[in-house]
């Protein structure tokens, strides 16, 4: 780190767009760029992103937030990444060129291999050495699709020069100029190739999915120095000192690092991460076992902070539905306002099963629906129930929290762009019976991702005193309607049984 370092670049890749921001040494953000990403839709339940618009927009961003801050690229003193987990993509190392689009984490389209799996006897064995349910959610049976695709279109490819990876994977190997393949512990995790105990990829893992371990990155600790960005890119050698699955930067940010301690992040999906310590945790009700963060130490073996996990595939994603599928809404912003017009919901409970359902329901087949519509519903009673719905789907895996640590979960920490919707937010507090806490600064992905590389690298000593400098927003308590909205709940729990018994059907 030189002298003249003043400043830390945190680079949040997200499922919806991708995002740079700079930071100083007080931790407050000094400016930012961010760009949305366009979504391809093949078939239905199919769901991929353009690799080279992700690296595209992402060279944008962090030229663009060096620029809008006035400042030399020579002042960053590091670079934090924290990024989408799951979607993932094989490329050819001596082109650079993406062989497919990757296959976002919301992609279903491996759902019958799993079954098969599943069929076969495999998934308890899985779920012992990854932590995770047996889902097409995870990387593993998106590579074997892909790897089969690549066989299929171009049998004459050097399978020497396929590289595998998720995103963190991906731009890394882009900002060395293909010098570095790597990813961290926290990415690795959610592959369904890594063994959690050794935190190493499982052979007897890499034999059931049938990918070949020398695709594979190299696994190092979240906090570290992953590589240096070639000179040639920023006119600069920044060293890379942290990578995070954006869940477990999110929980990093909100100074969640003692078992006990959660976090709820509102993004395109609903993520509740809970710090559980150095011991791996077993969830009776399908929450899933993870990393949350590694560090380095002077032996080879990592300092390992493991963590539970709920993870709600539909959430913000149903807001960008409602604007960009139905046309009901012109921005995310409406929804609110929309929501408090209604008075209630008029009777309608959604589903929001777009993508299958993830914890506690781990349901594949399940899809959206609406229940409860009558003649006198209106376009406001369809935005508020699907608000309503993102709260309730939040209380379900609060309730498998709280019956997992048997402890009851205080007060809830949040962040994410859905976040900025007080309605929703004053109603996921009714629905608890428990206050909800909003920090002033909503980017927690990327301020986790920042803190993280600025302590690896020196920039800040303290983890606690950094933390202390976030500031609250407001804190939602539960109001008079908290007994309405307990009651709702159930409600909402019988449309989920019949939207799933449709699907069964069907």
């Amino acid at each position: 780190m030189t002298s003249q370092a003043a400043y830390i670049l945190a680079l949040d890749l997200g499922t919806t767009g991708n995002r740079a921001i700079l930071f100083d040494r007080s931790g407050q953000m000094v400016s930012q760029a961010y760009r949305e990403l366009t979504q391809y839709y093949p078939q239905p339940g199919w769901v991929e992103h353009d690799p080279r618009q992700i690296w595209q927009d992402t060279t944008w961003a962090m030229q663009s937030v060096i620029a809008k801050a006035q400042i030399s690229p020579q002042q960053i003193a590091a670079i934090g990444m924290a990024v989408q987990r799951e979607t993932c993509l094989l490329w050819d190392a001596t082109t650079g060129r993406p062989l497919h689009n990757a296959i976002v984490w919301q992609d279903r389209r491996t759902a019958p291999q799993c079954q098969q799996l599943a069929e076969a006897g495999y998934a308890p064995e899985i779920y012992q050495r990854t932590g995770l349910t047996l889902d097409a959610y995870f990387s593993a049976t998106k590579l074997r699709w892909l790897l089969d695709q690549v066989q299929q279109n171009d049998p004459l490819i050097d399978w020497q020069q396929v590289r595998a990876g998720t995103i963190d994977t991906w731009i890394l190997w882009n900002l060395t100029r293909g010098q570095v393949h790597a990813t961290d512990h926290s990415n690795a995790s959610r592959t369904l190739l890594m063994n959690l105990p050794s935190c190493t990829w499982d052979d007897w893992l890499l034999d059931r999915f049938q990918v070949p371990r020398a695709m594979l990155p190299t696994i190092q600790p979240s906090l570290g120095l992953f590589g240096v960005t070639d000179v040639d890119f920023l006119n600069a050698d920044i060293p890379i000192m942290a990578m995070l699955g954006d869940q477990q930067a999110a929980l990093f940010a909100h100074g969640c690092n003692q078992p006990g301690l959660l976090k709820c992040t509102y993004g395109t999906g609903c993520f509740l991460v809970a710090h559980t310590g150095s011991q791996i945790p077993r969830s009776h009700y399908q929450l899933l076992s993870t990393i949350a963060w590694t560090t380095t130490t002077t032996t080879e073996h990592p300092i390992v902070g493991y963590a539970l996990e709920g993870s709600m595939f539909t959430t913000g994603a149903c807001i960008q539905w409602l604007r960009d599928g139905l046309q009901m809404i012109t921005t995310a912003a409406d929804t609110e306002a929309l929501a408090l017009q209604a008075g209630s919901n008029g009777g309608v409970y959604f589903v929001p099963a777009l993508s299958g359902l993830g914890t506690p329901h781990w349901d594949m087949t399940a899809r959206g629906a609406f229940l409860g519509i009558t003649a006198g519903v209106r376009r406001e009673h369809f935005v508020r129930a699907v608000l309503e719905s993102i709260a309730y789907q939040v209380k379900e895996v609060v309730q498998a929290v709280q019956e997992d640590m048997g402890t009851s979960v205080a007060v809830l920490k949040v962040d994410g762009g859905a976040c900025h919707n007080n309605f929703l937010m004053q109603f996921q507090a009714d629905v608890l019976g428990i206050p909800v806490e909003r920090p002033a600064f909503l980017e927690a992905t990327a301020q986790g991702a920042a803190f993280a590389a600025g302590l690896a690298i020196g920039f800040w000593q303290d983890y606690d005193a950094l933390i202390q400098t976030r500031q609250i927003d407001r804190c939602f308590e539960p109001s008079r309607q908290s007994a309405e909205a307990i009651q709702q709940f159930d409600r909402w729990q019988e449309a989920v049984r019949r939207a799933k018994h449709w699907a069964v059907q069907s």
